[in-house]
């Protein structure tokens, strides 16, 4: 719906008065706070990434883990496609997110508008829809409540630098692009905007310029994003991506996610008897997210997105409020389904004690990385706006 756009104080939201969904927030649009935080959370983030997270003893044996280091073990153990998916997560996206948005502000602080600003402000878009730290942190706590019970544990820095990270990048992710963009766009003469009707306007969905629906406008003039009155073939991919990734859900869930290799033996660890392991030792809040993120979360993900694909393939008018609530909902807890790839990879980095016990990443793990990302790829690919195409401008409460 077609919105006039008026500025908002500090702490209130711009809603839709259609759907309810939150437009823009209003935020204190300081160039030079911006700058400022951001370019203290880059300082934390680095000294995260370089610090070792937690060191294990056992008899005399100690090892230590950085991120970068467990990445590097799970790339050794012939896991180059979850190792790459961490990686990508938790390291690279996140650096782009921060490297952009402080190039972005300290430009705009000093009242100057770079010639690279879309292209900052893009890459901090797509960069943090892919961005997993919060994930990450719970997923370091989880394995160092698990490792409490096979060795003595020293919380190192690390530890530290990740928690006072995710404290800040909770900070940072309120700087929303699209208003650095409209202040970009205020320290330049802009044309005035042009009166359109509904069907005749495009919203850009990285920038939200709204322009002409014309054939001389496939793109943002302002973003160079491409604009599509709905997305190509929306539910065709989405259910494309949806049937991968219940295909893979069974053997995430009933190959070995992990191999223990120690002195008494080899043992296989499922995503299930994690769950089990840390319900039997004394942890039922752990085993209840451990089992809600990995089990609960994808198969209602697959559930959800098969619902709102099919309903809009029949274009049905059955609860367009509660479909759309729905969808934000599944893309709000897409990402932590990879909580449980974080604490293999920790884990594989830590048990490593040669002759007394060693684990390495099983064939599970890799079908479970792959079941997550689909089932994410699959909400991007589905438009919204098609859940309220059958619907009148005034006609929400009509039956079916």
């Amino acid at each position: 719906m077609l919105h006039s756009r008026r500025p908002v104080r500090p702490r209130e939201k711009a809603r839709c008065v259609r759907c309810r969904s939150v437009l823009y927030r209003g935020i204190h649009s300081d160039a030079s706070r911006m700058a400022a935080i951001t370019m203290a959370t880059l300082i934390v983030f680095l000294i995260a990434q370089c610090s070792p997270i937690v060191q294990l003893e056992v008899n005399g044996g100690v090892t230590r883990a950085t991120l970068m280091g467990a990445i590097l073990v799970l790339w050794h153990q012939h896991m180059p496609l979850v190792a790459a998916a961490v990686f990508l997560s938790t390291i690279l996206l996140p650096a782009i997110e921060l490297l952009s948005l402080l190039h972005a502000t300290l430009a705009l602080a000093r009242g100057h508008k770079p010639k690279s600003i879309n292209l900052l402000l893009y890459s901090v878009h797509l960069a943090r829809r892919w961005g997993m730290m919060e994930v990450l942190m719970i997923g370091i706590l989880i394995t160092i409540v698990k490792m409490t019970s096979l060795a003595t544990v020293v919380l190192e820095p690390g530890l530290f630098a990740f928690g006072a990270l995710t404290l800040m990048l909770a900070i940072v992710v309120s700087f929303n692009p699209k208003t650095l963009w409209n202040l970009a766009d205020s320290l330049t003469p802009q044309p005035p905007a042009p009166q359109l009707a509904p069907d005749e306007a495009l919203s850009c969905h990285v920038c939200g310029l709204v322009s002409p629906n014309t054939q001389a406008h496939k793109r943002c003039p302002r973003c160079n994003a491409r604009l599509h009155h709905r997305h190509p073939d929306s539910i065709a991919r989405t259910w494309a991506f949806l049937i991968a990734a219940a295909i893979l859900y069974i053997p995430a869930n009933l190959l070995p996610v992990m191999y223990t290799h120690s002195m008494f033996g080899k043992e296989d660890d499922t995503i299930i008897s994690g769950v089990l392991y840390f319900w039997e030792s004394g942890s039922p809040a752990l085993a209840t997210i451990i089992f809600v993120a990995s089990i609960v979360v994808p198969l209602l993900k697959l559930a959800a997105l098969s619902l709102l694909a099919w309903t809009s393939q029949r274009r049905s008018r059955w609860r367009p409020m509660q479909r759309t609530l729905l969808y934000r909902l599944v893309e709000f807890v897409g990402r932590w389904s990879m909580l449980d790839i974080f604490v293999i990879t920790l884990t594989v980095a830590l048990v490593r004690f040669q002759t007394m016990a060693t684990i390495t990443a099983g064939r599970g793990a890799l079908a479970f990385c792959a079941v997550v990302i689909l089932t994410m790829i699959a909400s991007m690919q589905f438009d919204p706006r098609l859940i309220w195409d059958p619907i009148p401008p005034n006609g929400e409460k009509q039956d079916a």
